[in-house]
């Protein structure tokens, strides 16, 4: 079932037969660098992530992470959505793509409509998002979608530093 649409991209709540392509995503060399080893190696640990991270998080809190593919073929590209970690107050857009699509545009485009969705139909009064601070290109599509960088954090005693990146201050009218 297709949660949005944008006028390239139709973002869907993952299935448990969408294993293999979130087994490829989640071990190409960008995602390990800069999102990290999330420990996926088999169909088997693929659905398990599935069940415990995206699907678990529809259950809970009505968003998650979901499946973005071309509108024009449905070939899957990768991943956008909205997550509720531990550790961090807000709600944050969180995005992946297959390295095969970088620099085109899908990162921003499935990222604002993530935003847009989760403040005028979930009524998510602040989304955030955080990145790893080499992560230039992730940082690049954050500010294009509108958000600035706060502050530094950490989402656990032991995680490395992240860049957390928050809606503009509004500017009263002169």
């Amino acid at each position: 079932m297709s949660v949005l649409e944008t006028e390239r991209l139709t973002l869907r709540e993952f299935q448990l037969d969408d294993a293999e392509f979130v087994r490829q995503l989640l071990n190409e060399s960008g995602f390990l660098r800069y999102i990290g080893d999330k420990g996926v190696r088999t169909l088997a640990d693929a659905r398990d992530y599935l069940l415990k991270g995206p699907i678990e998080s529809y259950r809970r809190f009505g968003f998650g992470l979901y499946l973005a593919s071309l509108r024009e073929d449905g070939a899957p590209i990768g991943m956008c959505g909205l997550v509720k970690r531990e550790g961090l107050a807000d709600v944050d857009v969180g995005f992946a793509l297959r390295s095969r699509y970088w620099s085109r545009g899908y990162a921003v485009e499935a990222a604002a409509a993530v935003l847009d969705y989760g403040a005028r139909v979930l009524n998510l009064r602040r989304i955030v998002a955080i990145a790893n601070p080499e992560n230039h290109a992730s940082i690049a599509v954050l500010e294009r979608i509108g958000l600035k960088f706060e502050r530094m954090v950490r989402l656990s005693s032991d995680a490395a530093e992240l860049k957390l990146f928050g809606p503009a201050p509004a500017v009263a009218p002169a």
